[in-house]
């Protein structure tokens, strides 16, 4: 299974087969990690998004990263008409990503802290659940080798670090975030 690692910094830098952007429904990427990505890698990112919209609440779709060094952009649609986001729907959104990524065959991707910034939902919480969903996905991804949570700060750090610090309920996973 997959190496699970924790990354503090700028999510446009990562080398990485997909980076998950944290989209809303119509995914126009217009700020939070959207607009950085749009900014780094260029408008064509946007372009190709909108193109699929309207994307429903948990749903997630795939498109170019423009001139970023990942292979591609995972728009997992996790915030609502309103902006806001549930536990819920970042599960959902999480769950959507991590099947385009295996879709595409990617071996490495990367995934931010989705609903916390614009959505306004709890860190700890919503790195909880990322952390368990992902863990979960991770049995039906067998050629999946990294997964990076991308994070800014040191309190989003902290609270994936702690989320993965957590026992889990599957066989086959270390406290120490790593899965083999």
């Amino acid at each position: 299974m997959a190496r699970i690692e924790l990354w503090n910094g700028d999510i446009c830098d990562l080398e990485v087969d997909a980076i998950v952007n944290p989209a809303n429904l119509s995914l126009w990427m217009s700020t939070g990690v959207g607009g950085a990505l749009k900014r780094a890698g260029g408008d064509a990112i946007e372009f190709a998004a909108v193109r699929q919209a309207p994307v429903p609440l948990g749903g997630a779709i795939v498109t170019t990263a423009g001139s970023l060094a990942a292979g591609a952009v995972i728009h997992a649609v996790s915030l609502d008409r309103d902006r806001r986001t549930s536990g819920p729907a970042i599960e959902a959104a999480v769950r959507s990503a991590m099947a385009r990524a295996r879709e595409i065959g990617a071996r490495s991707i990367a995934i931010p802290a989705l609903g916390t910034g614009v959505g306004g939902f709890p860190l700890d919480e919503a790195a909880r659940i990322t952390v368990d969903t992902v863990r979960d996905e991770l049995t039906r991804s067998p050629d999946l080798e990294v997964v990076t949570f991308a994070l800014r700060g040191a309190a989003p750090y902290e609270a994936f670090g702690a989320a993965l610090d957590r026992p889990v309920a599957h066989p086959g996973a270390t406290s120490a975030g790593t899965t083999s």
